[in-house]
């Protein structure tokens, strides 16, 4: 699992740590890790020696940074220029020592580059950038020279991700001592590019994360396997109530993803009971929730309409003592019902794209954590909230953000294949938010492999599930 620290946290965990170092020595590991990052960039492209890189700095700390990276690439042979944009307010030392290994001070962007180094703002920057910085980033991005950003990408609210305004898009954030929000939610990570994380020594003195990023151990790490002793039953039985006579095809996406899950048993309860039997024998079929015998969880909306035969069906699943997934068109019901999950004691998940969400609790806004958590604890629930980084928010505050996601999923059904695959986990026995994040992980990754073969839809997506999960299983 990989942590998110807030600003703040960081800032205390850096107070703490250079409460112990000398003066100036955390400046220079960070400007250390950058350096040899940007050399490795240069050595795979242009090579390092006699490369032209352009360091874009700005006042304080980050601009620091920068000239301190650069110093040492000119010292390895780079030519080195730096465009101060608060040349008033420019780190006097890194300066210095910028001119003393060879690099100059540029008053404008050259035509010719390798390399962009982007010392803006840091992670304290706020809003948009300032005129002249625009003007100097929109200039070096027409060289076509790679940019990698000191610890975030200029223009980028590190807490939240935001982009209120222009703002650097990074081929590479070189990002010091941990991870921060901005770079894996929101606008701000599609504009972080590839992240990498440099050890400056915070971690003894970082608090609890702001929010986790989990990879393919962490969830094989909670993923159900088969017990000798196991049945059909004890491994789970995934109720799903999804489908209509005229979106029978949300049915038959549910079921299917819902059968690359690691439950033992799938039963359908809808008007879709002829194409699913059709489709998948294995399945349990019946009308209607009432007959549907005991399940472990259930996946309730894709497809099921918004009519009152929709919401008594809502109703009647929300009822039972079981956790609940509620997606698509049971969102639209619930928006004019929350107090029927707001008062559930058994675990519920909801999994809104931003519109859906919208109706339920208003604009979801910049800052997509603090939403989805607000959300959650509104009505008592784990929220998923779906995009290019879907996060997951439980009731208490805690967080995940999924790194498996891509822009292909953006398709028809697509959020269909996610509710079934997270029931059943639910169903499995996997706490909510847990499973709801191990349940993005795959969908996400089943993406990605159905991407490989051409455009996505959603039925190829569930193509990709077990293949996805035999990924993260290591099978």
């Amino acid at each position: 699992m990989r942590p998110a620290y807030r600003v703040a946290q960081v800032r205390a965990a850096e107070r703490a740590l250079m409460a112990t170092l000398g003066e100036g020595a955390l400046m220079q590991r960070a400007a250390a890790g950058l350096a040899r990052r940007c050399a490795v960039l240069l050595r795979e492209s242009a090579g390092l020696y006699g490369s032209q890189v352009l360091l874009l700095v700005g006042s304080g700390d980050n601009g620091g940074d920068a000239l301190y990276a650069g110093a040492r690439l000119a010292r390895r042979g780079a030519h080195v220029r730096a465009l101060l944009l608060s040349q008033e307010r420019a780190h006097a030392e890194g300066l210095a020592a910028l001119r003393a290994a060879g690099g100059r001070v540029t008053d404008a962007v050259p035509a010719r580059l390798d390399l962009v180094v982007d010392g803006i703002v840091g992670i304290g920057g706020h809003g948009s950038l300032r005129p002249d910085a625009v003007r100097a980033v929109a200039a070096a991005a027409l060289t076509g020279a790679a940019t990698v950003a000191v610890d975030v990408p200029s223009g980028v609210e590190a807490d939240t991700g935001a982009v209120p305004g222009d703002a650097v898009r990074a081929d590479l954030t070189v990002t010091f001592g941990c991870l921060k929000p901005g770079l894996v939610v929101g606008p701000g990570a599609e504009r972080a590019g590839l992240v990498e994380l440099v050890d400056i020594g915070l971690g003894p003195y970082l608090a609890e994360p702001d929010v986790a990023v989990p990879d393919a151990v962490d969830v094989a790490g909670r993923w159900p396997r088969p017990r000798p002793d196991d049945d059909k039953y004890s491994r789970g039985v995934v109720g799903i109530a999804a489908g209509s006579a005229r979106y029978p095809g949300a049915a038959l996406l549910a079921v299917g993803a819902a059968l690359a899950g690691p439950a033992g048993m799938v039963r359908y309860a809808g008007h879709a009971a002829d194409r699913v039997r059709a489709a998948y024998p294995e399945v349990i079929v019946t009308d209607s929730v009432a007959e549907a015998g005991r399940v472990q969880a259930w996946a309730v909306g894709s497809g099921l309409g918004t009519d009152v035969p929709a919401a008594a069906t809502l109703r009647r699943v929300l009822a039972t003592d079981v956790p609940v997934l509620i997606d698509a068109d049971a969102l639209t019901v619930l928006a004019r019902h929350p107090e029927w999950v707001r008062d559930r004691v058994a675990p519920t998940v909801l999994t809104p794209h931003d519109g859906e969400f919208r109706r339920l609790f208003g604009p979801v806004g910049e800052d997509r954590l603090g939403a989805a958590r607000a959300a959650a604890a509104d009505l008592r629930c784990t929220v998923l909230l779906k995009g290019y980084r879907t996060i997951v928010a439980d009731e208490r505050g805690g967080a995940y953000v999924n790194p498996t996601g891509t822009a292909e999923l953006a398709t028809a059904g697509s959020g269909d294949v996610l509710s079934g695959i997270g029931a059943a986990i639910l169903a499995a026995g996997v706490p909510a938010a847990e499973a709801a994040a191990a349940a993005a992980f795959v969908h996400g990754l089943a993406g990605r492999i159905a991407a490989e073969a051409g455009p996505v839809s959603a039925g190829r997506v569930v193509d990709g599930l077990r293949p996805a999960v035999a990924t993260v299983l290591g099978d």
